[in-house]
């Protein structure tokens, strides 16, 4: 999430002009909505049912009102009604955990300027406050910042080229198949283009096929009837009818078994799904993102994914370059996610040096942004809000051989000094064991190291805890 900067640089502090009046009577809701709009620069107000949202409005004047359909004491119709009435130039954004989206229409006829299905990834609320924000400046004629996806896409002549053509098929029905490694950016691509289509303001409904078994895979997808099966207590939706008028993203497409790529295959031939137990076929307006870090072509070739329904997806391919091919976006990636984790932390944005910047610059990054976004958050933990230096960038002792590295292994006869980087290296990981409980699995994936390169950290630190004696001198020779 990216908010409009006070001076348009994109080196500025996020602006706090921006409030967010939250109204939801579920406390969960509010407190996640709460800390991700407080992560990216927001001031947020809460309210617990549309009476106290009410009441609120009237001397706040928030920017945004955040609010769900259905609550007690006064839902949302009637907050968006209000916040009309009493305030034009508020916006409202309408949430609602129910299926069909009538209610939503109505609520935008009321003056709502958008709606979100829950349950709804951060992503899509991030993406309705870029729109947001551009539109503000617009009106204002203040400089607007790239968007959130833009920003994080890169800017490299080579992601440029892909970012044309995405934004050429955006405005297509076109089905479009993305394909690159881990951690290049596929599923945020895949929210570029439908941000730009003419869907944007529709659902965006991400399924992640390497996630789920096969049978649960199937009721999310297709939905399923009460009692077509047990455990089936309930009528369900499947994401595809939730996709309805807006984008569904098949992420990791290449792990679906046959059998459901064969039902796949149906959907996007006759546009109608079946609900697993249901007697008749639901039509579908949809638009089709899938996403894949194999080579869907060699999938095909081994027996492992059907021809047929590899050239229903391969309409227009679009494949995203690895990070090490784009070096130029390095830069312009490390100082977002400096200023991303110093926000989201509560720290003061630190400078990243030039020297830090070449050990960045030297590294093949085999995890690609993902990699990258996790190495620069320690860093910036690592610097305490000092300048980032090359010896704050800590990165794996697997890493590629050949590559400038700062490993995490510090000789141990070095004596620490008082407040040093080995110190701090020392509370971080100490802190970070204490918070998954001692799990040290959990710890090494969270720092983003092996769990050697734990292990041999905390034997390190026992050592220097409780050095050994030292042996008796022989006595010389002659005395």
């Amino acid at each position: 999430m990216n908010a409009v900067l006070s001076n348009g640089s994109p080196d500025s502090t996020v602006s706090e002009a921006r409030s967010v009046l939250v109204v939801d009577d579920e406390p969960s809701m509010r407190l996640a909505l709460t800390e991700s709009l407080r992560r990216n620069g927001y001031a947020v107000d809460q309210a617990a049912n549309g009476q106290e949202a009410i009441e609120r409005i009237a001397t706040s004047k928030p920017w945004l009102v955040l609010t769900d359909l259905k609550m007690p004491r006064s839902g949302g119709l009637e907050v968006v009604k209000e916040v009309k009435k009493r305030c034009p130039n508020t916006h409202v954004v309408v949430m609602t955990a129910y299926g069909t989206v009538e209610t939503a229409v109505e609520a935008m006829k009321c003056g709502a300027i958008d709606y979100l299905l829950k349950p709804f990834a951060t992503e899509q609320l991030e993406q309705v406050l870029v729109q947001l924000e551009a539109g503000s400046c617009e009106d204002t004629g203040m400089e607007t910042v790239p968007s959130f996806s833009r920003t994080m896409l890169g800017e490299d002549p080579a992601m440029t080229r892909v970012l044309a053509l995405a934004e050429g098929v955006a405005m297509s029905q076109a089905t479009v198949l993305v394909q690159g490694e881990s951690g290049t950016g596929k599923e945020l691509l895949a929210r570029f283009i439908h941000s730009r289509s003419p869907r944007g303001h529709r659902p965006f409904i991400a399924v992640n096929c390497a996630a789920l078994p096969d049978g649960l895979l199937e009721s999310e997808l297709f939905g399923h009837e009460r009692g077509a099966f047990t455990g089936a207590l309930v009528r369900k939706q499947g994401k595809f009818e939730m996709a309805h008028q807006g984008t569904i993203l098949l992420d990791e497409i290449s792990e679906m078994n046959l059998g459901l790529q064969a039902k796949l295959l149906r959907v996007l031939q006759e546009r109608e799904v079946d609900r697993i137990g249901g007697r008749e076929p639901i039509q579908i307006n949809i638009r089709v993102i899938a996403t894949t870090n194999r080579s869907l072509r060699q999938e095909v070739e081994q027996g492992r994914f059907r021809e047929d329904l590899y050239y229903r997806l391969n309409v227009f391919p679009i494949t995203l370059p690895p990070l090490r091919e784009r070096a130029s976006d390095i830069p312009v990636l490390a100082r977002h996610f400096v200023r991303a984790t110093a926000v989201r932390n509560g720290l003061g944005v630190p400078k990243i040096t030039e020297a830090a910047l070449t050990v960045l610059l030297g590294r093949a990054w085999k995890g690609n942004v993902r990699e990258l976004e996790n190495a620069v958050e320690r860093a910036v933990l690592l610097s305490g809000g000092e300048a980032i230096g090359p010896e704050h960038v800590m990165v794996d002792e697997s890493s590629p051989a050949g590559s400038p590295i700062h490993s995490l292994s510090m000789s141990s006869n070095v004596a620490p000094a008082s407040g040093s980087l080995w110190e701090m290296e020392r509370d971080l990981i100490m802190q970070t064991l204490e918070r998954v409980k001692g799990n040290r699995t959990h710890a090494a994936k969270a720092l983003g190291i092996s769990i050697r390169t734990l292990r041999n950290k905390l034997r390190e630190y026992r050592q220097l805890a409780h050095p050994p004696p030292m042996p008796a001198s022989s006595p010389k020779a002659g005395c």
